[in-house]
């Protein structure tokens, strides 16, 4: 595991077995507000006064700590509950060696001794393991945002199946919004066989853009 500097002049790392980095090189914080918080629309939910966000693969946890930031800048009266997914411990350790310009991340420091905190009316939990098995002990109907961030379709096409998008239609409500940094074939193709209606993201830091989806209420598979 090796640490870089990104174009903002924050900090990511680089998985040297895979060879892929934990962020964008263009700039790992830019990546958690322009690819996640906003597509999700964070600010817009913070608003009702509660929010729930899935954060897949959840690596050093900048993407959620930026939405966490971004809805309490909004409403500081938010309940906000975060569920992370990570497979590996390594790069969670790796959590008290950053410090990226995100408010709320100081508090993330804590999961480095402890993989769940409640910091005032904020709710963090951290479930290690096999994304492909943890996901299945998630809630029906539970989460107003997922961001979706495992090592591209190229390295990790597991990730990116079906099977794993079906748990990610499960477990959104019918309002809510999925995020990913990627446009490969394979990963659209099987949120639409999941039921996930998917368009364009934002373009950040890439040539093509990344991915949002909403759910496509009743899908053919629910039917069968």
């Amino acid at each position: 595991m090796k640490k870089i500097i990104t174009a903002d002049n924050t900090e990511s790392y680089l998985n040297e077995e895979v060879q892929e980095t934990y962020h964008s090189q263009t700039g790992a914080v830019e990546e958690a507000l322009k690819k996640y918080a906003l597509p999700c629309q964070i600010k817009e939910v913070a608003k009702s006064g509660k929010i729930r966000i899935l954060d897949m693969f959840f690596g050093i946890g900048y993407n959620s700590a930026m939405a966490i930031s971004v809805a309490l800048e909004e409403n500081p009266d938010c309940q906000i509950e975060v569920i992370g997914i990570e497979n590996d411990a390594e790069i969670v350790s790796k959590i008290g060696e950053v410090n990226p310009p995100i408010a709320f991340f100081k508090h993330y420091k804590k999961l480095k001794d402890n993989l769940e905190f409640k910091e005032g009316n904020v709710s963090v939990k951290l479930i290690l393991g096999d994304a492909r098995e943890t996901v299945k002990s998630l809630p029906q109907e539970h989460f107003d945002a997922v961001f979706y961030d495992p090592f591209s379709p190229k390295t990790a096409p597991e990730m990116w199946s079906e099977e794993l998008f079906k748990e990610m239609y499960r477990v959104m409500k019918k309002t809510a919004i999925l995020a990913t940094y990627s446009c490969a074939r394979l990963g659209r193709d099987n949120m639409a066989k999941a039921g996930l209606v998917y368009d364009d993201g934002p373009c950040v830091g890439r040539r093509g853009p990344g991915t949002v989806a909403k759910k496509w209420i009743n899908p053919q598979w629910m039917k069968k």
